[in-house]
Parts: structure tokens; sequence; C-alpha cells
């Protein structure tokens, strides 16, 4: 059985492939994909080598490169010694953007009932958030600034309003990214560069600042301006992975005002807070389903374009040449 795949080729280079599917093994499951949602942000670096030589997205991007890893699919075979799964299970998996794909079925995750295809699909997103705003570790009535709202910003203004921020603080330089993060939460817009809007940030957050910032960007040139926006001892969190870390300076303001910086990335899910709470992957991932049956988090209208994965190449060029007019993209791989 051959399955259709997305490749990475070279520098701004994709090509659509066909691989053999792999049988499953003794525990291992093979998937059917329904749909798999684009990481915009972490693929558009990838794809475009917008990384220094010798970072770790250095290392980390050979090609060919299969880019996605985030999937929602039907599994279609078990191996014998599999009993989580049957044939027709929907589940979420940690997968490039491929037709067919064979994990350890410890690797699958259940979607409930009630919880759509294309919603599940953002469920990878939704742990990586989970790990920043953990990290900040929010207490009730903090008053909160989240820097560029694409997907992931998007995600984070709905957690920051779910942990009881007293003010949500928005800023972007693209005004419907802006309305979109007022549907979801934020209680104030800032239409500019985080240069510009810092000084606005904290005449927000009652002239002293606010208690957490997010540098969601991946822009190295955000970082010393979130910091201008906090109060005394906030705690700014990146949450955007920049490829050029070596233009990222700290500033006076770490020292003088007692902040503290904190990193988050999907390779360091959080410690486990008790014995019955582990916060592992699959953990958040289901707890991510949970808030999305409930109507607590809301990510359908967050999608702005669905596309066959076979017009891959022209798909990752609207993100190349029009970022900003995109947010959730969707590969829907039922009619492939």
């Amino acid at each position: 059985m051959l399955s259709t795949a997305i490749h990475f080729t070279g520098q701004d280079a994709v090509q659509v492939v066909r691989e053999r599917a792999v049988h499953p093994g003794p525990d291992e499951v093979l998937i059917a994909a329904r749909r798999s949602l684009i990481s915009t942000g972490t693929e558009g670096i990838c794809l475009s080598r917008l990384f220094e030589p010798g970072s770790h997205w250095d290392r980390w991007v050979q090609y060919p490169f299969a880019p996605g890893y985030s999937m929602v699919g039907q599994v279609v075979a078990v191996g014998q010694n599999v009993t989580r799964f049957r044939g027709l299970d929907r589940v979420a998996v940690r997968a490039p953007h491929q037709q067919y794909v064979t994990v350890n079925a410890a690797r699958a995750v259940p979607v409930p009932e009630g919880v759509p295809d294309e919603d599940a699909a953002w469920f990878a997103l939704g742990a990586i958030t989970q790990i920043g705003v953990r990290r900040a570790a929010h207490a009730l009535g903090e008053s909160v600034a989240v820097i560029g709202l694409g997907p992931l910003g998007q995600l984070v203004t709905q957690y920051a309003r779910l942990l009881g921020a007293r003010t949500v603080i928005a800023v972007d330089t693209a005004e419907s990214r802006l309305q979109v993060a007022e549907r979801h939460g934020a209680t104030a817009l800032v239409r500019a560069t985080a240069a510009d809007a810092a000084e606005e940030v904290v005449r927000l957050a009652d002239g002293l600042g606010v208690e957490v910032a997010y540098d969601v960007t991946g822009n190295a040139a955000v970082f010393p301006n979130a910091l201008r926006m906090l109060r005394r001892f906030g705690r700014l969190v990146l949450l955007g992975d920049t490829g050029t870390p070596s233009e990222q300076h700290l500033t006076s303001d770490l020292i003088t005002r007692g902040l503290v910086v904190l990193g988050a990335h999907d390779n360091n899910p959080p410690p486990a807070a008790t014995d019955h709470a582990p916060w592992s992957h699959e953990a958040m991932w289901r707890l991510f389903f949970t808030y999305l049956r409930r109507g607590d988090m809301r990510v359908s209208d967050l999608i702005t374009h669905r596309a066959d994965p076979r017009d891959a190449p022209s798909v990752y060029a609207l993100l190349r040449e029009r970022r900003a007019e995109t947010m959730g993209v969707v590969f829907d791989w039922s009619g492939v």
C-alpha cells in the first residue's frame, strides 16, 4: 500500500511523494490520516532555513525533512499485542504530514466523542502552550501580555483567561489577529511592534507593567522589549523559539527589577505535580480535549485555510508570502 507524504527537499522546496506504508509490528498500529495541522511558525523556519548555522535548528533540519507533528487519524490495522485500540478508532498522534503512519500504540491517544477532527488536530500546539503557562505559574488576578498572535499566541490568550488573568493585553501588528484574540479573551489590544508597544502595555497594566509576558514571536528583537513590559519581579516566558538566539540580548531590566526569564519548549514537559497528575504530553493532550469538549477553549474559528495535501507546495508558498493572512492551516486527507 502506498502512502502520500509531504517532504521538504531543500530550502523553500516542497515535494509531495509516494512511499510504501509500513505494516504494523506486534506493538504497533497503522493509522490513516484524517486531518493534520501545520505548525506555521516551526515549519516555516524549517522550510526557509531561518536559523543560524550551528543552532539546534541546524542540527535538526536535514533534507529531505518530513514536516508536521499534529495528526488526527483512524486506526486501520493493529499489531497482535495491541489491545488498546481497534480498527476505526480515532486517535491523535505526533506524526508528520502523511497519509499513513505506523507507530507504537503507546504513542497514540484516543480522541473523545464530541471533538471534531479539525479541533482535535490542535492537540500538539495545545500541549506546547500548556508547557508555557505551567512554567509561568500564574496566580489569580494577574495581568498578562501576549506578544505575537499566531496559533500559539491565540492559545496562550485563552489559557490566560482560563487561569483567571485580570487583564490580557494582546500585542501584534496585524489587526485581524488582534480581533481574533479579542474574541478569545483578550481584554486590551495594542497594534504595534513590541518596541512601540512596551510603553502602552505598561500603562494598561496600572502603570506598573504586567506580571507575566509571553514572547510567542520567534523574533529575537522582541526579547529586550518584552522585558520592558514587565513590572518588578515579573516573568517573561519565551514560547517562540527563535532561529537566531545569538541576537537575543539581555538588558539591565533583568537585574535592576529582579525579572525572571523562563524557557518553554516542547521537549521539556513540566515535572509531575503529584503522583496523580504527571503532566506528560499525553496527559496535556487529554486535558486539552476536555477543554475543547466543554467549550472552555475554541479553535474551530482559528482555522483560516483547509487544503488538499497534494497542494502542499502552493500552501507553503502562501505561508511564506502572506503569513499574516493565515492562522490555522489544516490538511484534509479524506480525498487522498
